[in-house]
């Protein structure tokens, strides 16, 4: 019988695909963490993000130190001087150009007008009203460019608290946060992170791709606000939403949940080990691998509702059968049962973890340079681009001046 079988051509390479927000400028002219950070998002998705800055000082966060990067930056001379930013600033502006403007000058305000006229997407967190003077509000932005997607962030929006100082600090105080994080009957306390500000840049990136996907349709930008406050409120989730059907206040409650048991960190021999049991049948797997299936069986500890009442009997019960191993240990053997547990590591040993597991937590951006926390994105069809290094201030200002200068249809100059 002949062979029905026909060679394969060689296929030509693929080309990569191009990134989701390829073709879109971003002027960044916001400062601290969450303008900059969802900026750096835009970039990820593979925007081309402008940072505008003070010059001399630029960024507040450049000297928001120790620690400070280390940095070999070049001298006219064909030499390198070390530079000092804060590793702060790195955190929020990875893959963006630089450009150093004084807006009190007639020359550079004009210039950052021409750049919002060719931007795409304009992100700033000035106070309201303050950006008037130069021609830089949402109205004149969108007066000369009415395809930009005009993005503000505020502490407390543009109404009442326009005039309020928005710092993530205060408004885990003000809205609530501190309130509910900490021990019971200890003093109220803020994240480990500014947790605000990165819920607010996420946000601002949901706002604006938004935007972008109604101009795609219309060809009609528009006005993206965003404000700390709203942001903190929108997602305290369970908390508020407990708050608005009982009107009472929750209160601190250290690592347990208010609704959910065991929900917790609980004492192993020689550490602690989250467990986090969302209903009864792993709260069952959980009794049976530490040895007590009937605790499964007891009324005090049957449905979760029970648990939760009951929380103190039960936490004694399951710390007196974890004592027997370590949290590391424990997090193997209840592994294979599917229970959801893990040790409590530092950020070292997260990162370690991730890194086991496949995730690329970290991404270099150049030698010299230290590398940054990778994008948690993952898109099949449009990849994720690789970041770059965090601009110096003003590193590409000559070429975007003189690019800003010239025709409107001129390519924007390459990153060298």
């Amino acid at each position: 019988m002949r062979s029905t079988h026909v060679p394969q051509q060689p296929q030509p390479p693929r080309r990569p695909s191009p990134a989701a927000l390829d073709g879109i400028l971003v002027a960044d002219f916001s400062r601290v963490l969450a303008g900059p950070l969802a900026a750096a998002t835009l970039a990820d998705l593979g925007a081309e993000v402008i940072k505008v800055e003070r010059p001399g000082t630029g960024d507040d966060t450049r000297s928001w130190g120790p620690p400070f990067a280390p940095d070999a930056a070049p001298t006219g001379d064909g030499g390198t001087q070390q530079a000092r930013t804060a590793a702060y600033f790195d955190a929020a502006n990875r893959s963006k150009r630089g450009l150093a403007l004084d807006l009190g000058d007639p020359d550079d305000a004009a210039a950052a007008r021409e750049l919002a006229r060719r931007a795409d997407v304009l992100i700033e967190n000035f106070r309201p009203g303050s950006l008037a003077k130069y021609g830089l509000d949402a109205a004149a932005t969108r007066a000369a460019n009415p395809g930009l997607v005009h993005c503000t962030l505020t502490g407390f929006g543009s109404g009442a608290g326009a005039s309020l100082p928005g710092y993530d600090f205060v408004v885990q105080a003000v809205g609530g946060l501190m309130s509910i994080t900490g021990e019971a009957g200890g003093p109220p306390l803020k994240a480990g992170v500014a947790l605000v500000d990165v819920l607010t840049a996420k946000d601002a990136t949901v706002g604006i791709l938004a935007a972008l996907r109604h101009r795609d349709r219309t060809g009609e930008g528009q006005l993206v606000e965003v404000n700390l406050l709203s942001s903190l409120l929108g997602s305290l989730v369970n908390q508020a939403s407990g708050h608005l059907a009982t009107g009472r206040d929750p209160g601190p409650m250290g690592n347990r949940h208010p609704s959910i048991a065991p929900y917790e960190t609980l004492a192993c021999r020689g550490g602690l080990l989250a467990v986090a049991v969302g209903n009864d049948r792993q709260f069952r797997a959980l009794a049976t691998e530490l040895g007590v299936p009937e605790l499964a069986d007891d009324a005090r500890f049957a449905r979760n509702q029970d648990r939760v009442r009951h929380r103190g009997d039960l936490v004694a019960a399951l710390e007196e059968r974890l004592a027997a191993d370590t949290p590391q240990g424990w997090t193997e053997r209840l592994g294979t049962v599917a229970v959801p547990c893990g040790p409590v590591n530092s950020l070292s040993q997260a990162l370690e973890l991730a890194q086991r597991l496949g995730l690329d937590p970290v991404a270099p951006v150049g030698e010299g340079r230290i590398p940054q926390i990778a994008s948690p994105l993952r898109l099949s069809g449009t990849p994720v681009a690789a970041p770059f290094a965090p601009p110096r201030l003003d590193e590409h200002g000559t070429a975007l001046r003189t690019w800003l200068s010239g025709p409107i249809d001129q390519p924007l100059p390459s990153r060298m």
